[in-house]
Order: C-alpha cells, then structure tokens, then sequence
C-alpha cells in the first residue's frame, strides 16, 4: 500500500508536467500550502493551553503568552501567520486574475471555495482571544443575519446559542475554528486534483503541452527558494514587529458595557467591511459584501480564446485600477465613519463592482470583433 502511495506522489507532484515559463507569481499556491501547515500546527499547539470559556479565554491567552515555553513565539507566529496567509491568498488570486486563470472552471471554483472557508475560519479565530475587538467584532458581524427576512433574528440567536454573546457563542467558535482547517485541507486536495488534471496556466495564456518539464527538480527548487525568503520574512516580522497586524483594543479583556470608539475587523477583511458600510441601508450592505466574494464564482462565464491580460491593453489598465481600488477600499474601512471616507468608500465600492461588470461586456466585444463569435 504505501509502495502504490509513493508511486502515485511520484507520478502526481515529482513528474508532473509543468509550462517551462512560469514565473515567480506561480509560487504563491505553494506559499499558501506552507502558511496553511504552520496556521494547523501552531494553532494546535496553542489549543493545548487555551481555555473557550467567556471568564478564562482572554486569560489563558496571557497564560500562553507569558507563562508556557516559547508560547510567546507559537502565539505571534499563528497570528502572523494569518496575515502572510491572506497576503498570499490576495497575491494568489490577483495573478490567477491578471493571466486569466479562472479558464480552468473546477479548480477556479475549488480555490473560491476555500477563500470563502478561510476568511470564516479568521473570522472565527478573530474571536476567541476575548478581548474587546474580538467580543464587538463577533457581535456586528453576527448581528449582520438579522437582515435575512423572516428567519433573521432567530438565526442571530441560534448561532449566538442565547439572547447574547456568550459562553455558548465561545465555544461553538471554537470548535468551528479547530474543525474547518482540516475541511480546508481536503478541499486543497480536490484543488490539486484539479489542477493535474488540466496542468497550470503559463504566462503567455498558449497552449503549452510540447513546452513542458517535469516538475522536480526544476520547480521544488524554485519554491523551495521562495520557502526560504517568506520564513525570513516571517521570523523578522515574528521577532521585530508581532503585534504590527493587531488592533490595540484586543489588549483589553472583553467587555460588553463599553463599545469600542471604533469597531473594525483585521485587515483582510477590510474591503468588504468598506462596501458593508458605504450603504446606508443594512440589508443593501449585506447583499453588497457576499456580492464583492460570490461574484468571483461567475468569472469563468467569460468566454473568450485569449488566456491572458497582457493581450488586451485596455483590460490590463482596468486591472490594475482594480488592484488600486482594492487598496483604498481597504483603507478607507480602517477610518472612522464621517465625511470625506464615507464618500471615498461609496466611490471605491461602485468601482470594485464597474470592473466586473465592464470586463463581462469588453470580453463580448471583443469576441464580436475579433473572433467574430
């Protein structure tokens, strides 16, 4: 049995045919491999000392930190470690959409699938150190499926397990965030899967099959090289600068008589916490901000023969307005609510939006004019 296991890793990763001009954009889905390992082991490792209960978690935390061997070191390294996960995720997926990727329908609909598991397991995460971030940021996130008609405000309280957050809320967060890393995993694999089934996207969006190598020894070098500079990168950041993702309102214990002056999600979340709050009415924002990460499901319906942006100069400018549209709207839900960032995220958000809309109708014309399709 392990003799056929062997064989089919050997046939699947070591000798698989691999495009001879991928760049380094290609090493990102390694990259998240990696950092996903290290959030599962680390996060294991602090599960050991960490207590889910709403008297005991901010605690415990402290307890990790100050009291168990090279706790300080597992802590920093699982909560970095979710930022350099979701900045090779946003990487992963802005190359995946620069070249085209989305062609590839299964694997494309997989890897949206796991961004979508990712971002709640962070979320989940977010909550369980207990500090006044944590508890207010479960508290309007979750207030958020009150919006659905009908059913909405008992759905608020059956996820929260009681008329508040509470102890049951805790636990059942903890539990979700434990378990959804090993669905991830097995949702990576199908990803793989699917990629070997088709092989990788290439630079030139061209048929590549007669330019192909394997792809041990040329491209296990390749990433075994950005392996290196990323855990370079990731120990200073560990060691220098641990706290520079965090929000200095978690480093209070919880406390639901006193609101946070201003209540915001980790990073990562912040563009879709700017569209949530750039329309004024709540059931529009919700709509708005599962819009901003489904619509990523409808890309593969573009139906064109060209595999690559660099064909199409207009789509590249729109592209990379894009990029910069992200950017600010992630700024933007870092700032407090009040004029001129309402604005700026209105703007940003109708522009995140215009891009997908606009690609969908330049691709048709395109079509039309030079495939005549």
């Amino acid at each position: 049995m392990n003799k056929n296991l062997m064989n089919f890793l050997k046939m699947s990763l070591m000798n698989l045919p691999s495009p001879v001009n991928i760049s380094y954009w290609w090493n990102f889905g390694s990259l998240l491999g990696m950092f996903l390992l290290i959030q599962m082991i680390s996060g294991f490792m602090l599960s050991i000392h960490y207590c889910p209960n709403t008297n005991m978690a901010f605690f415990s935390v402290i307890h990790i930190i100050q009291n168990v061997k090279l706790g300080w070191l597992i802590h920093n390294i699982h909560i970095n470690g979710a930022s350099l996960f979701f900045i090779c995720m946003y990487t992963h997926i802005s190359r995946n959409l620069y070249y085209m990727s989305y062609k590839l329908t299964n694997t494309w609909l997989i890897g949206v699938s796991i961004y979508l598991m990712s971002m709640i397991t962070a979320f989940l995460g977010y909550v369980l150190p207990w500090g006044q971030m944590s508890f207010w940021g479960a508290t309007v996130i979750t207030n958020l499926t009150s919006t659905i008609p009908y059913i909405g405000n008992s759905m608020v309280e059956w996820i929260w397990g009681g008329f508040s957050i509470n102890n049951a809320t805790l636990n059942r967060f903890y539990s979700l965030h434990f378990i959804l890393p090993f669905i991830i995993s097995m949702m990576v694999m199908l990803h793989l899967f699917y990629l070997h089934e088709t092989g990788s996207s290439n630079p030139l969006g061209i048929n590549s099959n007669l330019k192909k190598i394997p792809f041990h020894n040329y491209f296990t070098m390749k990433d075994s090289l950005t392996f290196m500079i990323f855990l370079f990168l990731f120990m200073m950041l560990n060691m220098q600068y641990p706290y520079m993702f965090s929000d200095p309102d978690n480093f209070t214990p919880a406390n639901p008589m006193i609101t946070p002056i201003h209540i915001q999600p980790e990073w990562y979340f912040l563009f879709a916490y700017a569209i949530l709050r750039s329309i004024p009415n709540k059931l529009g924002g919700v709509i708005a901000l599962m819009s901003s990460i489904i619509i990523l499901y409808f890309l593969p319906l573009i139906n064109t023969k060209f595999n690559s942006l660099s064909h199409y100069p207009i789509n590249q400018f729109m592209y990379w307005m894009y990029m910069n549209t992200f950017i600010i709207l992630t700024w933007a839900g870092a700032q407090i609510i009040e004029p001129p960032f309402i604005s700026i995220s209105q703007i940003m958000s109708i522009m995140y939006f215009m891009y997908f809309l606009s690609f969908f109708m330049i691709m048709k014309i395109w079509n039309k004019l030079i495939f005549m399709k």
